[in-house]
């Protein structure tokens, strides 16, 4: 099955894909009539869409193509690395109901609306800073992923690494501005299928054909690559992504869209055990990319980030790898649409707003469109100084994790948490965070465990100090059937 190129069947089912993604968002464009439906979509999503949104958004260019560059240079510690997250959405997961029934309750979009109405404006804006960055930090991973596929392909078509990622950019930016978060939303429910169905299952199973079956594929792995281990920058990680699922803006945005707390619960669960099981698979189809497409694809590709698509190449016919290579695209854009939408409005609703509280909703949507065009550019820049998803991912992940993860958490449940507390607990998460990243993370110990270690400390004494002269409003919310 080796061809080691792509034929101009697959090129043309890739292109056909994208241009089927612009369509989605330019067809959802008539369902959005004001910032409720381009935002949360109505409250309107079911379990099931829920599950596919949530599963797709996580499953990332960086989740994939990332994580597996990690189990081809590295082994488990793509394994140990991603059983936190997994585990913190399952938390997530029963904080959704919660997050749905006070959404409802008291009209909330974002997460930086609830810190508006618990703790002020200081506390949002903070927030929202943080937000915008931390996720325009995540879109700029999967511009990365999806450039090192456009490298990969430049041979044969003439494109460079740069202009491959700006035409990648150009897709996601129309039916995101176009269309919100229906056509975030739907473009997911068809990009879901697709990753399953043309990565999950075809390359794997093709894999295994390749190298004899399983029995050998195990005779043949390196012993190091399924040897479990922990350093101080794989705890980093851990604590990073544990922390990060309790503050991610873009999964309080899924929520908040849900129509009522179970679908809310249900989605979040069925989307993060799917997550679980992809989780082996794409550790497996790091590791055995090492076994079949060789140990060159760093010098080759000039990052690990293009295993499983190289490995595609390699092992697929005609046609099934440009299905392949068509997912693979699709798990990098149904993450970067979800990121930028939250991005978008975190600028646009989060911060603007507040500072022009009469804006108009026209306004605000013409804006928001506007900035679903100007912020992918600058995730491009982030993308071609910072060559490698994970990388990039982590950068972006660590201080927001440090800073806002239990914040989160307290906004939500802690009735004693007080502006001064989380105020205290944000700046101190993240200057500890980026001066422990700065002094060059003595002991080798990732910036993210300090950081959330001040960030908690602070959060908890200033808030205990002041909570009888300060206290602030908890919002309560009916119990939705």
């Amino acid at each position: 099955m080796d061809h080691s190129v792509l034929s101009i069947w697959d090129l043309v089912i890739i292109g056909a894909y994208l241009v089927l993604m612009v369509l989605v968002g330019v067809y959802s464009v008539r369902r959005i009539k004001n910032t409720g439906d381009y935002y949360v979509a109505g409250r309107s999503f079911g379990p099931l869409v829920l599950m596919a949104t949530v599963c797709a958004t996580i499953i990332g260019g960086s989740g994939l193509m990332g994580r597996a560059g990690v189990a081809y240079s590295d082994g488990f510690k793509a394994i140990l690395t991603a059983v936190p997250y997994l585990l913190g959405m399952f938390i997530f997961s029963g904080l959704a109901g919660r997050i749905s029934d006070v959404g409802m309750a008291y009209n909330l979009t974002s997460i930086p609306e609830l810190f508006e109405m618990r703790f002020g404006k200081a506390c949002k804006i903070i927030l929202s800073v943080m937000v915008a960055f931390a996720m325009m930090g995540t879109v700029a991973s999967q511009v990365t992923a999806t450039a090192t596929i456009i490298k990969m392909l430049g041979g044969q078509i003439g494109l460079s690494y740069e202009a491959g990622a700006l035409i990648a950019c150009i897709v996601f930016m129309v039916y995101t501005a176009t269309s919100g978060l229906f056509g975030v939303v739907y473009t997911d429910v068809l990009q879901f299928y697709m990753l399953i169905i043309f990565v999950y299952i075809l390359i794997p199973v093709a894999a295994l054909l390749e190298v004899g079956g399983f029995s050998n594929f195990v005779a043949n792995l390196d012993p190091a690559l399924a040897k479990p281990y922990v350093n101080g920058s794989i705890l980093g990680d851990i604590v990073t992504y544990l922390v990060f699922t309790m503050a991610g803006a873009e999964m309080w945005q899924r929520a908040f869209a849900a129509r009522d707390r179970r679908a809310a619960k249900r989605g979040m669960f069925l989307g993060t055990a799917v997550y679980g099981v992809t989780i082996v698979l794409v550790y497996f189809m790091g590791v055995v990319g090492r076994q079949i497409v060789g140990d060159d694809v760093l010098a080759q590709y000039g990052s690990t980030d293009a295993v499983v698509p190289a490995l595609a190449i390699k092992i697929l016919p005609v046609g099934l790898t440009g299905l392949a290579l068509a997912g693979i695209l699709s798990v990098i854009m149904s993450t970067a649409d979800s990121y930028l939408l939250v991005s978008v409005q975190t600028c646009v609703h989060d911060i603007g707003k507040t500072i022009r509280p009469k804006m108009t909703e026209k306004t605000e949507i013409l804006l928001s469109r506007a900035f679903s065009i100007v912020l992918p550019l600058g995730a491009l820049v982030i993308a071609l100084y910072i060559k490698n998803a994970y990388n990039i991912l982590m950068f972006a992940w660590s201080f927001y994790a440090a800073a806002t993860g239990l914040p989160a958490f307290a906004a939500l449940f802690w009735r004693k948490a007080t502006k001064a507390g989380i105020l205290s607990a944000m700046v101190a998460g993240f200057v500890v965070c980026v001066g422990w990243k700065l002094a060059g993370e003595p002991f080798g110990l990732g910036s993210a465990v300090p950081g959330t270690i001040a960030c908690g400390i602070a959060l908890v004494a200033v808030s205990l100090a002041t909570c009888k002269k300060h206290p602030s409003v908890y919002l309560k919310a009916e119990k939705q059937s």
